[in-house]
């Protein structure tokens, strides 16, 4: 499917007799797998699709330590409390590294933030689901970041040399995530049967909203096309998805958990799993903002951002001062 999309573009950029010199040039050093820096030549629409789309993953890091931060000052153990206070600290972490990669594209920190908080820019629909017990870290550990891993590998090898080297650090601490979230799924499986039936209704709520995390088949996209010819995207939704399906079901099994699919089978002629239909439509309303904690989660942040006004003042008024004592320096010698 990839390669179809890629075919797609090829045609698209080989049929237009209007491309600049700069234009060809530029996907030859794609093509030839050279990264595309920060000062190189770029056509706009390269830089507007990366600015989306990193700014985008830097806004879904961000909130998604929400729904986890809700099970902070509840978790069972001090070590489970230990391991998320990490984990979330990792996930903010994850944001400024992107913030500071869509930066290089020329767009301000201050632009992308107020773009988030009016709605106008989207973050990953999966984190405006509610966790409503602490099996639903183990969840969000073993699918949410699980997903995300197989979304986010292919990226260390995109064409924008910031964004890949941003997202060698994330993948690597994402994995961990994922291990953290199977190991809580694990000892409640062990546990008593509420504990492992604790895991099994956060499986059953989680698993088509982790599905629908990849998007959409983009195989009649345009866009993706274009995307995959400029090596933004590697994989198609679809392709992505399906990796997902066919490295989780085993595990789920392993646990002794079903997956919530009547139609899930193995099919022994392709090698991967067959999966029911996802309601999309559900996928749409939570990007209109009618999930369940769509409202919750912007109001969160954009009172976070207000209540930290005064410190950014602080530190700006601080630099200044330091900047006007190195210009006096001079003239005071």
């Amino acid at each position: 499917m990839y390669a179809q999309m890629v075919d797609t573009g090829l045609k698209q950029v080989q049929g237009r007799e209007d491309l600049s010199p700069e234009e060809r040039a530029f996907q030859q050093r794609i093509d030839e797998g050279v990264k595309i820096e920060a000062k190189d030549w770029m056509p706009d629409a390269y830089r507007k699709t990366l600015i989306r789309q990193i700014s985008q993953h830097a806004h879904s890091e961000i909130v998604g330590q929400l729904p986890e931060g809700n099970w902070v000052t509840r978790a069972p153990t001090l070590k489970r409390k230990a391991i998320l206070l990490a984990k979330i600290q990792d996930e903010a972490g994850h944001g400024l590294y992107l913030y500071s990669a869509a930066e290089t594209l020329g767009v301000s920190r201050d632009e992308l933030l107020a773009a988030l908080h009016s709605g106008k820019a989207k973050y990953s629909s999966i984190f405006n689901y509610p966790t409503l017990s602490w099996a639903d870290m183990g969840a969000i550990g073993w699918l949410v970041d699980g997903s995300a891993i197989i979304n986010q590998i292919p990226l260390c090898r995109c064409s924008y040399g910031p964004y890949a080297r941003a997202m060698i650090r994330v993948c690597k601490e994402e994995s961990f995530h994922a291990r953290q979230g199977y190991d809580i799924m694990m000892s409640l499986c062990k546990g008593t049967p509420e504990q492992k039936q604790m895991a099994q209704d956060a499986l059953n709520r989680w698993w088509w909203p982790s599905l629908m995390m990849f998007g959409p088949s983009d195989a009649e996209s345009v866009n993706s096309a274009q995307s995959a010819q400029w090596r933004i995207k590697l994989f198609s939704n679809d392709e992505l998805r399906q990796k997902m399906v066919d490295q989780t079901v085993p595990q789920a099994d392993y646990l002794g958990l079903s997956i919530p699919d009547p139609d899930l089978k193995f099919n022994e002629e392709t090698g991967h799993y067959e999966f029911g239909e996802i309601d999309w439509s559900e996928f749409y309303e939570v990007l209109k903002g009618n999930g369940p904690c769509n409202r919750e989660r912007l109001r969160t942040r954009v009172q976070a951002y207000d209540n930290g006004a005064w410190f950014r003042d602080a530190l700006v008024a601080h630099a200044d001062k330091q900047k006007q004592r190195s210009a006096d320096a001079p003239r005071a010698a």
